[in-house]
């Protein structure tokens, strides 16, 4: 972007984005760390989503946490000379820093900083469509500034005389954290009654007995556009980090003629702020009550391992009673392999275990997609009990119930015109069968 274009357009922020290495020598998951080039390109990638024009960029390897910088004194002397150089407005540090390391930081360089929590949480107030969306970050966005007041506010050195004599009072800081807790209390309490009213949904939703199967995956992995292609809806699928926030569901035809919901949910990411992890847990509760979970890995990715293993590690942390059972992988963007890697890979799924054999595909030219409905409808199907049922000539509507919400084994009509049936169906389906047909 030029600079003739940038006299033009202020808005623009031009910001350097310092990728801070920090070794975690005893992390169980540090064989798997993303390499220093993916962490960085992931951190632009995130700069990119705010719409920050990225003037300049480096990973700096930390060994040694400074408690006040975070950095060290020459090494933030070089960043300072590098944002002075690329005349940025901005420094974007893809780490976690304490209220007291941004400030100085703040100071030291003389420009504003955000971490890696600030530029999540940006990214989902901007992108949070749902009234639970927008009240969950904007939840987390105060329980991430309530520590940092002194940092972000101005006027916190004036104080307030209250009562007869005149005294000093509360100061102002004391004031603005009682207001925020007020502020998290009141947003605690609507997002409660949006619970309530979400749960109540849910369970009209359950009278319709229609399996539901959730989409899971690393940001970016491209769940949006198989959602699209196995639902043929039109949700945002861009490649850009958290294009997708809210939880979408549409309807999903099966090959053997069944129906199911299918569930798109948050990208998971490496790192996860603590402050969001209550908004995840209440996005993915769809995924806990889901029948059938899919995995979705972006398998022409460098790091797709490293990846696999935080989304792991998030749906431990968020959902640790959750039914690994119901899960398996869809290894996607295969397209973009070369013959032989493609070749090992679909070698690789074949020999992997039936309960969780992973499936490749591609969600944009559609290879693989038949094989991967056929396993839906095959592990769906798998549901529910098999049961004998005889119905009159008249209950048509009921028989077609079966057809659609179950699976009909075997069928044949009997000499008075009823027809005999063996059909496997949820208990779910059975009750809802069973008050429609007076069984």
């Amino acid at each position: 972007m030029t600079d003739k274009y940038i006299d033009h357009a202020p808005d623009i922020v031009r910001a350097v984005v310092i990728d801070a290495d920090i070794a975690h020598a005893a992390d169980q998951r540090a064989a798997l760390r993303l390499h220093d080039e993916s962490r960085l390109e992931e951190a632009i990638g995130l700069a990119l989503a705010l719409d920050l024009e990225i003037v300049g960029s480096v990973s700096v390897r930390v060994r040694k946490l400074n408690p006040a910088t975070l950095f060290g004194a020459g090494k933030v002397d070089e960043i300072k000379a590098m944002c002075e150089d690329a005349r940025a407005s901005l420094c974007v540090v893809n780490g976690a820093l304490t209220p007291i390391q941004q400030r100085n930081l703040e100071k030291a360089l003389e420009l504003k900083v955000i971490d890696r929590t600030g530029m999540i949480l940006e990214i989902f107030g901007r992108r949070a469509r749902t009234r639970e969306g927008k009240l969950q970050v904007e939840l987390a966005r105060l329980e991430y500034e309530k520590s940092r007041l002194v940092r972000t506010w101005t006027h916190l050195e004036r104080q307030r005389a209250t009562g007869t004599t005149g005294g000093p009072g509360e100061t102002q800081i004391e004031l603005d954290r009682r207001m925020i807790a007020d502020k998290i209390k009141q947003l605690k309490t609507e997002l409660d009654e949006v619970r309530r009213t979400r749960n109540l949904h849910r369970v009209q939703r359950k009278k319709v007995p229609y399996p539901i199967v959730a989409l899971v995956g690393y940001t970016n992995a491209g769940k949006s556009t198989l959602f699209n292609h196995l639902t043929h809806a039109a949700v945002v699928a861009k490649d850009l980090l958290f294009a997708t926030l809210d939880t979408t569901l549409r309807t999903l035809k099966l090959p053997n003629g069944r129906s199911a919901m299918l569930s798109d949910t948050v990208g998971f990411i490496s790192d996860l702020p603590h402050e969001l992890v209550a908004a995840f847990r209440a996005t993915l509760e769809e995924v806990e009550q889901a029948d059938l979970i899919l995995h979705v890995r972006d398998v022409s990715n460098l790091e797709t391992e490293a990846q696999r293993q935080d989304v792991e590690h998030v749906l431990q942390q968020i959902l640790p009673d959750l039914d690994r059972s119901r899960m398996f992988e869809v290894w996607n963007k295969i397209d973009l392999l070369d013959a032989d890697s493609k070749e090992g890979l679909f070698s690789r799924a074949v020999t992997s275990r039936d309960a969780q054999k992973p499936m490749p595909v591609s969600a944009i030219t559609g290879e693989g997609i038949e094989a991967l409905l056929s396993r839906i409808a095959a592990l769906v199907d798998a549901e529910g009990e098999e049961i004998d049922l005889i119905l009159d000539p008249h209950q048509g509507e009921a028989l077609a119930f079966l057809y659609q919400h179950g699976r009909v084994v075997a069928r044949h009509e009997g000499e008075d015109g009823r027809v005999h049936l063996k059909v496997k169906l949820s208990d779910m389906a059975y009750g809802r069968f069973a008050r429609m047909a007076a069984v």
